[in-house]
């Protein structure tokens, strides 16, 4: 019995090494300027806040940012319940989650494509929107 509470009192407190789930993100309250600094870096609470959260608010006097930790349940829950209202016009509210380290910041910049990957002789797919695959699958 001593061996085991010898063993049991020796353990680490927290996980192991990868074990430990902790994200850093930005985060400020209702800013009109993009607080992707690193003076808005914060780090998220272990194993709960796993996911950064921004909310963009257009409203009469711009655009106004909101950036944060949160957990995956009420970020998803946030911003599909806000993506009607997500229009990019007056009174406009996007919220978005995403799950790594500071990617509520600002937007990446694409990469142009590859100049050889697509020529003007390459042959081009059309796009149908998602809804219109999901009722063909649903009236077949």
């Amino acid at each position: 019995m001593d061996a085991w509470l010898d063993v049991v009192l020796r353990a680490p407190a927290a996980p192991g090494p990868g074990l430990a789930l902790q994200i850093q993100c930005y985060q400020c309250e209702e800013t009109t300027h993009d607080c992707s600094t690193p003076d808005f870096i914060v780090n998220c609470t272990v194993n709960v806040q796993d996911m950064c959260q921004k909310e963009v608010l257009v409203k009469d006097d711009g655009i106004h940012y909101r950036k944060s930790c949160a957990s995956s349940g009420a970020c998803l829950i946030a911003s599909s319940g806000y993506q009607q209202f997500c229009t990019g016009k007056l009174n406009s509210v996007c919220i978005t989650c995403c799950n790594t380290p500071l990617c509520n910041g600002p937007r990446q910049k694409r990469r142009p494509p590859l100049s050889s990957a697509v020529s003007p002789d390459t042959p081009r797919l059309p796009v149908v929107p998602l809804f219109l695959l999901l009722l063909d699958s649903v009236f077949c």
